[in-house]
């Protein structure tokens, strides 16, 4: 037994100091302590000395150094490759995988470009949670239960609760910001909405949304407009024509639809703009009277405007996108397009 503890302790040292700096040294190692003429079957061969009341200790004293000398081994063995001869070590001189380069999502880019021009007009950015209920998203907005307009954003109601909805527009940020009463407003509402759409090239049944309100004394539909203007030639360029239509909205009075010229034809006709030299960008309108009073906005000593666009609209635009579906489908050959931009 002590002649065991002996020729351990003489290894012992050796071992637990071994930093091997090639493969050839590591295999030299392998078979001095761990191959089949090495120490260390030598030394458990010495077991057959030692008398029977002292095997379970020279047992245990031996599979410790045995797996000493074994673990030192698999410390290192990241220098050998698979048949444990070729040096495979780390070479630090090569240059480094390279690593793809990320970028912006093409909505959250334009969506940072629509909210950076009207900062500069001085418009602050709210938002609001995604899912509403009935009175933010519809009913405070001139739109109460069985209002024919409801039929035009069919939407997600939540099972729990029939009252409560995934919300159809940011509109509903619009409500909860005249609720606080702090006047007056000058507000941008980025977010994400959802409609019960059938999805295609063209709808999706979620999509992204910026809205603006300003209510303030003596806001005129002459403010809207130059507003729109402002944002348009920031957007598309100063050579870029706009128009309006007439329209219906519940929570506008007058309301509006508002086009530009076709950014690809220049609005000479091509398939962009169904060859009417003007693509509709976004609805607005004059704050309705009834959506002042259900806030307790006295509409005659306070007025305003309203307008919302799809991100996804104006990104189409911008960059000529001709399916929607292919914002949301993570497909790398379609988002790496807009690494330099």
């Amino acid at each position: 037994m002590q002649s065991l503890q002996e020729q351990i302790k003489a290894h012992e040292e050796e071992i637990k100091s071994f930093n091997p700096a090639s493969a050839a040294e590591l295999e030299a190692y392998r078979i001095k302590y761990l191959g089949t003429k090495g120490i260390v079957k030598e030394i458990f061969g010495g077991m057959k000395h030692v008398p029977v009341e002292q095997k379970k200790e020279a047992g245990q004293l031996l599979n410790a150094f045995k797996q000493l000398a074994e673990g030192q081994y698999e410390a290192f063995k990241h220098l050998q490759d698979g048949d444990g001869k070729k040096d495979a070590g780390l070479d630090i001189t090569l240059p480094g995988k390279p690593l793809p380069l990320g970028t912006r999502h093409p909505l959250r880019m334009v969506e940072n470009q629509i909210v950076s021009i009207f900062e500069k007009i001085g418009f602050s950015v709210a938002t609001g949670p995604e899912i509403e209920d009935d009175w933010h998203n519809f009913t405070s907005l001139n739109m109460p239960e069985h209002h024919p307009a409801r039929d035009m954003q069919d939407t997600f109601y939540v099972s729990q609760n029939p009252d409560w909805v995934l919300r159809t527009h940011t509109s509903s940020v619009q409500a909860r910001i005249m609720e606080q009463g702090n006047l007056p407003i000058r507000v941008i509402c980025p977010g994400r909405v959802y409609r019960n759409e059938t999805i295609s090239a063209r709808a999706h049944c979620f999509f992204h949304q910026c809205e603006g309100l300003y209510i303030d004394k003596n806001v005129s539909f002459a403010d809207l407009k130059q507003t729109l203007y402002y944002f348009v030639t920031e957007m598309f360029g100063a050579d870029t024509k706009v128009r309006f239509r007439p329209s219906y909205f519940p929570f506008t009075e007058p309301s509006a639809e508002m086009d530009i010229s076709c950014t690809v034809c220049g609005g000479k006709g091509c398939s962009l703009c169904k060859h009417t030299g003007w693509v509709e960008i976004l609805g607005c309108g004059m704050v309705h009277p009834n959506m002042l009073r259900n806030f307790n906005i006295d509409p005659e000593v306070y007025t305003g405007f309203a307008f919302g666009m799809g991100v996804e609209r104006i990104t189409q635009i911008k960059y000529q996108v001709n399916d929607l579906r292919l914002y949301s489908q993570n497909d790398v050959r379609f988002l790496k397009q807009f690494q330099s931009i």
